[in-house]
């Protein structure tokens, strides 16, 4: 049997190490947009953006680690079609690769803002080479600007602020993540960045950007102000990356639709950021974009690879590091949950939480609380 794995990032790494442990001996094959080895993508808004950690040492195995899984890398090559039918993958190279099983690890796309297309200094972040111009551009000590409130967003503005740079932070929510983790850590949040120094402009969202000789030199505000910059990172959201899929047979709906053993069609299947899996519990369709959900849904489809047939179900989980502070999130704050202190003080910097809602946990959040917050984990049965 032959498999093929499309998507050199966490969930690819882990599917090919999980299927040789569990004893596949065939041909693999894992395929990577990206001329580099597979790397980890967290340390690129943090240790790689500031500078503390060379590229390399984001590589998430050593090259010889492929060959002792005797696994065969095609770096620096995009799948372009896939014919389920005919199970056979074509690359952008022109070449065609036939399998007998497939994973689909392709991850997502950062979204960018139309209005800033062409226009220097406004940079994206996703991928290593992005990141590496992004730090070449710091170094030159520009005033920053992060359009988005997220996990990337906020991380982004955390390391430029560490490296003692001019940084605002701009997003349409009252709060930067209150849409993942609710408005009072959201509070907290805003109040950690602004106590570093970064300038908050929340509930206000992007009009358009200022710019001279074709350079970015600041971006226009819905409230008609304007905030001056000359390097801004766009953070505002991604999309899978399923574009070249289109006409092959697969249901595309934010993701690659599979059911709950992650399988999108017979012999294809999908993990990572890419997948839009039915809910083993609730039935609906869920897609988790996080390092940790990649590494467990790449290893849970390997082994459906080779005829398990187990759904996958698991707690969310994620985590940011933001300064000389660690925020944990086991399960989902959804709108309305409320906020329950377990343990210390939220005004002591470090603290465990629960979010309820209708009288049922939902989540658990640790800020710089790691092992306090494994201490209640056993409510964690059941959420999801």
């Amino acid at each position: 049997m032959r498999i093929l794995i499309v998507g050199a990032a966490a969930a690819g790494v882990s599917a090919a190490e999980t299927l040789r442990r569990e004893g596949f001996r065939g041909p693999l094959t894992l395929v990577g947009a990206e001329r580099h080895l597979p790397y980890d993508r967290p340390p690129l808004s943090k240790q790689v953006l500031a500078g503390t950690w060379p590229a390399e040492r984001a590589a998430l195995r050593p090259a010889g680690r492929y060959r002792e899984l005797d696994t065969e890398l095609r770096l620096g090559r995009r799948a372009v079609g896939l014919d389920p039918v005919a199970r056979r993958v074509e690359l952008d190279s022109g070449e065609r690769l036939d399998y007998d099983r497939v994973l689909l690890a392709t991850g997502v796309l950062p979204r960018p803002l139309p209005s800033a297309q062409g226009l220097a200094g406004v940079h994206l972040l996703r991928t290593l080479d992005e990141a590496a111009a992004l730090r070449a551009r710091l170094t030159e000590r520009p005033r920053v600007a992060v359009v988005g409130g997220g996990f990337t967003g906020t991380e982004v503005a955390a390391t430029a602020r560490g490296l003692g740079l001019d940084v605002t932070l701009v997003c349409p929510e009252p709060a930067p993540l209150a849409a993942r983790l609710g408005p009072d850590v959201g509070a907290l949040v805003a109040r950690l960045h602004s106590e570093r120094g970064v300038a908050l402009r929340t509930g206000v969202a992007v009009d358009g950007f200022t710019s001279a000789e074709g350079r970015v030199t600041g971006i226009r505000l819905d409230d008609g102000s304007v905030v001056a910059a000359e390097a801004v990172v766009v953070a505002v959201g991604s999309t899978p990356a399923t574009g070249w899929l289109a006409g092959g047979g697969l249901e595309l709906a934010d993701g690659i639709v599979c059911d709950a053993t992650l399988e999108a069609v017979p012999g294809v299947f999908a993990a990572g950021d890419v997948a839009r899996r039915r809910h083993p519990v609730h039935g609906s369709l869920v897609r988790e974009e996080h390092r940790t959900n990649a590494v467990l849904q790449g290893a849970a489809a390997a082994r459906n690879l080779l005829g398990a047939g187990h759904a996958f179900h698991t707690v969310p989980y994620v985590w940011t590091d933001q300064y000389d502070v660690r925020i944990q999130l086991h399960g989902t704050c959804p709108p309305g949950a409320e906020l329950e202190v377990l343990e210390g003080r939220p005004g002591s910097g470090a603290f465990v939480a629960r979010f309820t809602r209708d009288g049922a946990t939902t989540a658990l959040l640790g800020w710089n609380s790691p092992r306090q917050l494994a201490g209640y984990r056993r409510e964690l049965v059941g959420i999801g």
